[in-house]
């Protein structure tokens, strides 16, 4: 490595001097023969390794470690994710100062090598008291696209998309629940990698480029969650989407048993979607082949296995939002059609967790419980005094922020209605009186809810949303934190 590579591996040598050790980083890049660059906030080491040949490993090989201690580079690094397997490239973060930014991608030559590290390095102690977090890391290549006119067709919106970014594979429009003939009003843009994703993203997001003469919404399509193939091979039960309204769970169990009868165990159908259980693997797997395409009361279904949850976290995720689509354990709220699922698939939910991955949002408070010990000094405060990020509800943050602004405090009012299934499902409507007068005199979130909690947590979140576009409150990255939790 020449002495211009070394000036850049070192970045600002002269402000960070002491920061780190040059000599073990250059030992380390001696010893595995790698070669090591910075460019663009990040490190690189590798990528691809000495004697590589071919193209580089495919996705799912890499994997995104977080809570790096920000003393800590690769000298310490590699050798340890070296434990899992041969690294094809390891891109640490980087500060201008010259600390690291508390995290890294490392990519390996391998899917299970990847999956190896998660195993044996996530919690891992890394130095006496500090852990870090090891998980998959999302190579996004898909872009969430809202405010489609609804009557385009794929072919259109597919071409409008390649005169105005470049690298687009693939255009995914589902058709309406209601009107098959038309659109749900948002599309998903697929792109030849992450970064040509990243750079049409860069060009739309300024939130002033039109499509047909409407201002379109962008931002990054939540992934789908990955399942292993172990657990996938076990799965006998169908996702069946683009289904009529009117269509029945008896129709669609008659459907299916069409092609081997009594094979169907039992249909659970939510709204234009279908979950199909199956006694055998087998069958399952069968009708799907058969069924996939097929017409039932003049809609073309789609068909493919779903995708199992982990139900000892089922109620957390619920929360969240990161319930995979193809499955039965979700919570389905009576929706508008206008609505903007921005994860692919997925019935509108409460609002979806971003990717954070790519771009990091700043450190959260840690989430734990400390012993009490007689005689601890307590100090009156006001949960005023607190920083944003110590609240864990779209609730607090609404009444902190409202403080904050001088506002007088929200307003909730609740309302209800019974499905028809009899069960009573509920919704708030907050009134902000501070703005009260202004372009809009309430907010009141398009789903319901069944239980109190989750109505006014997600009325809070509506009102959050709605309130940083419309008055630029608080930024991007303190709603992605609210939705986060």
């Amino acid at each position: 490595m020449n002495e211009e590579n070394i000036d850049g591996t070192n970045g600002c040598s002269k402000v960070r001097t002491g920061t780190q050790n040059e000599a073990a980083l250059l030992a380390l890049m001696e010893k595995t023969g790698y070669n090591m660059v910075q460019e663009n906030g990040q490190r690189k080491f590798g990528g691809p390794p000495p004697g590589w040949e071919g193209p580089p490993p495919p996705r799912g090989c890499e994997v995104f470690v977080g809570k790096i201690p920000r003393d800590m580079y690769e000298d310490e690094l590699v050798p340890v994710f070296e434990r899992a397997g041969k690294i094809y490239e390891f891109r640490l973060m980087m500060e201008f100062s010259g600390e690291n930014r508390g995290y890294a991608f490392v990519m390996y030559t391998t899917k299970e090598e990847a999956q190896l590290a998660i195993r044996i390095l996530n919690n891992y102690e890394i130095r006496p008291g500090k852990f870090i977090g090891v998980c998959v890391s999302l190579d996004n290549c898909r872009l969430f696209i809202g405010a489609i006119p609804k009557e385009k067709k794929k072919e259109e919106i597919l071409d409008e998309m390649k005169k105005v970014t470049e690298g687009v594979v693939d255009v995914i429009v589902y058709p309406s629940a209601t009107d098959k003939t038309k659109n749900r009003g948002f599309a998903f843009v697929e792109y030849e990698s992450h970064r040509a994703a990243a750079m049409a993203r860069r060009k739309l997001i300024p939130g002033t480029f039109q499509l047909w003469g409407h201002t379109i919404q962008v931002d990054w399509a939540d992934p789908e969650k990955e399942v292993d193939e172990e657990t996938m091979q076990r799965v006998k039960v169908l996702y069946v989407r683009n289904l009529m309204i009117s269509t029945t769970e008896e129709t669609i169990k008659a459907e299916f048993n069409k092609f081997k009868p009594g094979a169907v165990e039992r249909v659970k159908k939510l709204r234009d979607y279908a979950f199909v259980h199956f006694f055998n693997r087998e069958d399952a797997v069968a009708a799907m082949s058969v069924m996939n395409g097929k017409c039932i009361d003049g809609a073309s279904i789609e068909v493919t296995l779903a995708k199992p949850v982990n139900k000892e976290n089922t109620w957390r995720q619920h929360l969240n939002g990161q319930i995979s689509p193809n499955s039965e354990n979700l919570i389905v709220f009576a929706n508008k059609e206008e609505s903007h699922p921005k994860t692919l698939g997925k019935p509108p939910a409460l609002p979806a967790r971003l990717n954070g991955q790519h771009s990091p949002s700043p450190p959260e408070i840690e989430r734990c419980t400390y012993p009490f010990f007689p005689g601890t000094k307590l100090t009156p405060i006001s949960m005023y005094s607190l920083k944003s990020n110590h609240f864990n509800s779209a609730v607090m943050h609404l009444d902190y922020y409202c403080n904050k602004n001088n506002w007088a405090p929200p307003e909730y009012y609740l309302y209800s209605t019974t499905s028809q299934d009899g069960k009573v499902l509920l919704v708030y409507k907050i009134v902000i009186p501070a703005i009260a007068n202004g372009s809009q005199s309430y907010f009141m979130p398009d789903k319901l809810c069944t239980t109190l909690e989750d109505a006014k947590e997600l009325a809070a979140q509506f009102t959050l949303l709605h309130l940083d576009r419309e008055h630029n409150l608080f930024s991007l990255d303190l709603c992605r934190r609210i939705w986060r939790k």
